[in-house]
């Protein structure tokens, strides 16, 4: 028997959680041919890879990113694949590039995703031939993928180009009876052509970009309660997922959505909820997410919570951070994010800094950042007198300066030449440990191709493979390496419906070598990288290139070793994978 590729001697997973054991591999186009106890013949075999002391593992699902502009302009999507991410999920968050014309998309992705808009403009308007799903998906299929690409409908998406953005963003405005039948035809057509389901979007924070509705929030925040049932029905009955994120202001939000994937004298509706997360603002409410999803599911729900299984560290320039949004001084200032010299102007303001004071010392109810800048380390400063301190150690340094005039002091005099790092959520390595082995949380949300200088979270999989291993060798395991890998390939891919995660004889081909040895602390470490199709933009990426020796996609060796192969992004490895 001859093969493409043979992958020996590894210790192999196959993604359903079964034990590990040594094996050898043979690879027949793009599908595993033989998994086998003894050797395989290398007789005539084009690429032999030597996996003695590696683990080898099904490619790894990323089922929250915002790689929709990305994806078009380079298609090989290389900073996901080269840590062994093979299967990719677009259109999170209530957004997708399908139906809005390029100005309303540059408004809804450029200021909620940091992604600058004027590349989504200039990109959908040279690129986008499609007028439908279907032919978004013959798009998308065209183009050179190196990861296969699996996507939710954006809900904001299908309601701007059916309402018109500025009607889809007021309060006034309900859609007509032709206007909704228009939205859940969209939808059912986006199914029809193997979309895995619809995201929607709650969170009042998340901001419009643009001038004509700048600062509204985004489309699906302005949904009418007959919508939402009309579409979800339209998912519950295709056995579709519904990707939501409710409002963190009203705690209504999470248990409204959480419980609409009850199916009492029904069938259940597949929920994925954003997000389960050890938020320092809220320490108490990590007791809820695993309580929820165990409630839920117990009454026969289909309910699991979205979890980024590392630290959520950040970093900001200046005051350009999306949490900011959440209370109104910075809310203010992120409106004006295009008029540099205003913005200067009101962080300067006395009456304005007093509003920023009374909004940072409210350290009570729902949020998402702690709200304390004694735990805001800078790190890049024109002053070299500052970095390495928080800014309310530079307060203290200046006289007893309050930590916000203290912030706004180094802002308004050097910009966003100011970057400085805080870690928001996901803190205490008891509470990861205790997200990650529990069923009702998913392990995903890297939000990969957005915030590109905020974070860089590319690598999370690798990074729960090491905290196992680590576990395991110190003798306090919490789940073992077998589970670790099902939850970050099979599982995810069973619960959304489609052909991937998995290692056994006839699956995809698609395959990660890993050096266990090499999950280390560089997994931590902080680097960027010029994103080329962004006018050389510096993002924030991750740089651990011994960890991953070999990356498959679809049978073909697609990067290894920190190096692409010339196939990746050149010619088509990965497919669109459609859900069911």
């Amino acid at each position: 028997m001859n093969f493409d590729v043979i992958v020996k001697n590894g210790r192999w997973f196959d993604g359903t959680g079964a034990r590990s054991e040594i094996r050898h591999l043979g690879l027949r186009d793009d599908r595993v041919a033989v998994v086998s106890a003894d050797p395989l013949d290398e007789t005539g075999c084009p690429r032999v890879v030597d996996a003695s002391g590696k683990w080898v593992i099904p490619g790894i699902l990323d089922i929250h990113t915002h790689y929709d502009v990305e994806v078009i302009l380079s298609p090989g999507l290389t900073e996901s694949v080269r840590h062994g991410v093979t299967t990719i999920f677009l259109g999170s968050c209530s957004l997708s590039a399908v139906h809005a014309d390029p100005a309303d998309a540059g408004d809804l992705f450029g200021r909620v995703e940091a992604i600058p808009r004027k590349f989504v403009v200039d990109t959908l308007t040279e690129s986008k031939t499609w007028t439908s799903a279907r032919e978004y998906v013959e798009a998308i299929e065209a183009l050179p993928l190196g990861p296969n690409v699996a996507s939710f409908i954006g809900h904001s998406d299908i309601r701007a180009a059916q309402m018109g953005l500025d009607r889809a963003t007021r309060e006034d405005v309900e859609p007509t009876p032709a206007e909704l039948a228009a939205m859940a035809a969209t939808l059912e057509e986006a199914l029809d052509a193997g979309f895995i389901g619809m995201s929607t979007q709650e969170l009042l924070f998340d901001k419009l970009d643009g001038d004509v509705c700048r600062s509204r929030t985004l489309p699906s925040t302005y949904s009418t309660r007959q919508e939402r049932r009309r579409l979800g029905a339209i998912l519950r009955r295709r056995g579709r997922a519904l990707q939501a994120g409710p409002d963190v202001a009203r705690p209504q939000s999470m248990v409204a959505l959480a419980l609409s994937s009850l199916g009492i004298f029904r069938r259940p509706l597949k929920v994925s909820l954003l997000s389960a997360a050890d938020v320092k603002a809220i320490p108490a409410v990590a007791h809820v997410f695993p309580a929820m999803a165990k409630v839920i599911n117990g009454l026969g729900g289909n309910f699991r919570w979205q979890h980024l299984p590392v630290p959520f560290e950040v970093y900001s320039d200046g005051i350009d951070l999306p949490v900011f949004e959440e209370f109104g001084s910075g809310a203010a200032a992120l409106h004006l994010s295009n008029q540099i010299d205003e913005r200067r102007t009101l962080l300067a303001d006395e009456n304005y800094r007093r509003w920023f004071r009374k909004d940072y010392d409210k350290k009570y109810g729902p949020r998402v950042w702690h709200r304390d800048f004694f735990d805001a380390e800078i790190v890049e400063c024109p002053d070299g007198s500052v970095v390495g301190k928080t800014f309310g150690q530079v307060g203290v340094e200046r006289g007893g300066v309050h930590p916000v005039d203290a912030f706004l002091d180094l802002v308004v005099e050097y910009g966003a030449k100011v970057r400085w790092r805080t870690t928001i959520s996901n803190h205490r390595p008891e509470v990861l440990d205790t997200f990650a082995s529990d069923p009702g949380i998913q392990l995903g949300f890297s939000d990969a191709g957005a915030h590109l200088r905020n974070m860089a979270f590319y690598n999370f999989g690798l990074r729960l493979l090491r905290r196992v291993r680590d576990a395991e060798q110190a003798g306090t395991p919490f789940m073992s390496v077998e589970q670790a890998v099902h939850r970050l390939t099979g599982e995810l891919a069973d619960w959304y419906g489609l052909d991937a995660g998995h290692l056994r004889v006839g699956d995809r081909a698609d395959l990660v070598v890993i050096d266990p040895e090499h999950l280390d602390a560089t997994l931590d470490a902080y680097a960027e990288s010029p994103v080329a199709e962004y006018d050389n933009l510096s993002r924030m990426v991750n740089r651990n290139d011994d960890a991953v020796t070999a990356v498959f996609v679809g049978g073909e060796y697609v990067f290894g070793g920190g190096v692409a192969d010339p196939v990746l992004g050149a010619r088509r490895t990965g497919s669109f994978l459609r859900a069911g």
